[in-house]
């Protein structure tokens, strides 16, 4: 894994810095959380649909397993609408969290637009059947991120979530943006692509996210995901990528890979002397399993964050769509592919729940 020193920030965070932070906030456990009752992160934080009472009882779950950390995506659409509104319900969720002993990561940015559709602010529609994460809207949407003449809302949107929870002890890293450059789209039985021109304007958008957040001075450490791996060939060898591990002061990444190819990747990441933290990983039917990994993620103080929590709107326990990463080796046996417990909190298999559990509590 090649570093180059011209793509870093004089003011990203030194090795030395980010190791303190790492022994601060110790080993990371956790899960990327919409609530079983949120079709996207829209529903999630629109006034109209927010659901403490569902976030409280879910994070409860979150508690008695183990898990202390977990990672949200924020909607662009609900603060053009709601403004303030929307850091509010920020407010209130940091609260629930922490007072569920999760520490919390929020990510401004998102490009998995895999709805294929602009992210409204309204009422959001119910799930396609049997399609995976069907409703999924980027923030902005793919097409903002293409006009240069949004960027300054863009850069206003940014800085007023920085600017409020810059020095929240809640609030343990800043993800800036998720997967910048994901062109997927899902469709029944298959998934179609965005146009190309999106990588240039996202790759051009999470440069200046670095810039506007720094200029913010947060007292947590900023980040943006590795993310492309293909199903064969060399890991985040993308522009994307190579430029979000140089600008980053804490090294994440997503994997949803066996354990053999997540211990190269590993080792590949650790050439960047910085603390690991995987953001996104557990497919159970790419073999990535909590079985296999949990224990080497323990073993190594590389951070894990699993995609999914609660079986709910957004359909993650589905299988991608056939060719995503690929392969077509999903789904074939009926299991979850995603996600951990139900919406009564029966979890899918114990052994995970035991797995983690033992994990989170070792020392």
């Amino acid at each position: 894994m090649m570093k180059d020193d011209r793509l870093e920030q004089a003011d990203r965070w030194s090795v030395e810095r980010a190791w303190a932070w790492r022994r601060e906030i110790g080993w990371l456990c956790g899960f990327n959380y919409l609530p079983s009752v949120a079709v996207n992160f829209v529903e999630f934080w629109r006034g109209a649909d927010f659901a403490p009472e569902v976030i409280e009882r879910e994070l409860g779950w979150a508690r008695e397993i183990g898990f202390n950390v977990v990672r949200v995506n924020l909607p662009f659409v609900v603060w053009q609408a709601e403004g303030t509104g929307l850091l509010d319900r920020v407010d209130r969720f940091l609260a629930i969290a922490v007072s569920h002993g999760l520490g919390v990561i929020l990510c401004p940015f998102d490009d998995c637009e895999f709805s294929g559709e602009p992210a409204t602010p309204g009422p959001q529609p119910d799930p396609v059947p049997a399609v995976h994460n069907s409703r999924a809207v980027g923030s902005p949407g793919r097409a903002i991120v293409e006009d240069p003449s949004r960027r300054p809302e863009l850069e206003t949107y940014l800085r007023a979530i920085v600017m409020r929870f810059r020095a929240d002890s809640r609030v343990i890293l800043w993800d800036l943006y998720n997967e910048p450059g994901n062109r997927m789209i899902f469709r029944s039985g298959r998934y179609e692509s965005y146009s190309e021109r999106l990588e240039q304007a996202s790759l051009s958008l999470m440069r200046d996210c670095f810039a506007w957040a720094r200029e913010c001075a947060p007292s947590q450490p900023l980040t943006v995901a590795a993310w492309s791996v293909p199903g064969e060939g060399t890991s985040y060898a993308t522009e994307i990528d190579r430029t979000a591990l140089a600008l980053s002061d804490v090294v994440t990444f997503h994997a949803y890979v066996p354990r053999a190819r997540m211990e190269a990747t590993i080792a590949a990441l650790n050439a960047l002397k910085r603390p690991l933290i995987c953001t996104e990983w557990m497919a159970r039917s790419l073999d990535s399993t909590i079985a296999e990994q949990i224990p080497l993620f323990r073993e190594t103080g590389v951070g894990a964050l699993q995609w999914g929590f609660v079986r709910g709107r957004s359909q993650t326990w589905l299988p991608w769509p056939d060719g995503v990463s690929g392969t077509t080796k999903i789904g074939e046996d009926g299991a979850w592919f995603h996600d951990l417990v139900d919406q009564t909190g029966q979890p899918y298999s114990p052994a995970e729940i035991l797995e983690i559990n033992a994990a989170t509590r070792s020392g």
